[in-house]
Formats: structure tokens, C-alpha cells, sequence
């Protein structure tokens, strides 16, 4: 699993003392274990999309972390975001472009926008903006 990777990295960020890939990926990791206790409380797995997620979720948290900065002028910490979130991008899935979008929009018997949405958060999910798929469908 893609959690055992990160777990991994982080190790080897700790031995190389690379405090911002260490920093981002332990924020990761606690999160995942977070959502993990939460999962079992409930009697679920957490999947790689769930990490996904939380991926996701870290990366906007540090985009605004650099709008911060960027209104701060504090150009030591936005090279230092950009090198983390450049670490959270190394492990999200790539993401299908919006001509792929569309040919599997366009492959659907039903394409009304409930039905062509839940098919993307059902089978895509994490590996698709689903503003970009909405903004793709209306213009079908």
C-alpha cells in the first residue's frame, strides 16, 4: 500500500535529516493514522484512496500556507513549501486530463450530471479534479 511507502521515505528522511520531506510526510501519516482509528471505530478499511484524499487535502493546506507567505515576502518558507509540495505531488496518482474526461464521458449510456458525477467519484476518485469533470459534462 501506498501508506507503507510514505512510512518508508519518512524513515529515510529522518536518516538523511531532511527536515521538510520528513515534516510533510509525518503530517501525512498522522492524518492517515487519525482517520485509521476513526475507520475502526466504524469497522472500515481506509484504501489508498483515502490517502489519496488526504494527500489532496495536504497539498491545498500548503498552497495556502504559501499564499501566507507570498503576502509576507517570506521567500525562505515558500521555497521550502514549494519542496513539500512538490514531496505530496510525488504521491498522488496522475490525474486524467480533460480530453481523457471527456471520451469517458462521451463512453457513458447515461449522461446526466448526477449519474456521469457518481460514476467519477465511484470509479475515478482521486484521480480526477471533479470541478474539472463538472466544467467537462457542460460543455458536452
Amino acid at each position: 500500500m501506498l501508506i507503507d511507502e510514505l512510512k518508508k521515505q519518512n524513515m529515510l528522511a529522518l536518516k538523511e535529516k531532511d527536515t521538510s520531506k520528513r515534516a510533510v510526510l509525518s503530517v501525512v501519516i498522522n492524518k492517515y493514522m487519525t482517520l485509521g482509528y476513526e475507520a475502526k471505530a466504524n469497522n472500515k478499511e481506509l484504501t489508498d484512496a483515502d490517502l489519496v484524499s488526504i494527500l489532496n487535502k495536504t497539498l491545498k493546506e500548503l498552497e495556502e500556507e504559501k499564499a501566507g507567505f507570498l503576502s509576507l515576502n517570506r521567500s525562505d518558507k515558500i521555497a521550502d513549501i514549494d519542496y513539500q509540495m512538490n514531496v505530496v505531488k510525488s504521491y498522488l496518482p496522475k490525474m486524467l486530463s480533460e480530453e481523457e474526461i471527456k471520451n469517458i464521458i462521451l463512453s457513458l449510456d447515461d449522461k446526466s450530471i448526477p449519474s456521469v458525477m457518481k460514476h467519477f467519484k465511484m470509479n475515478y476518485n482521486g484521480k480526477c479534479d471533479m470541478g474539472l469533470v463538472n466544467k467537462v459534462l457542460r460543455s458536452i
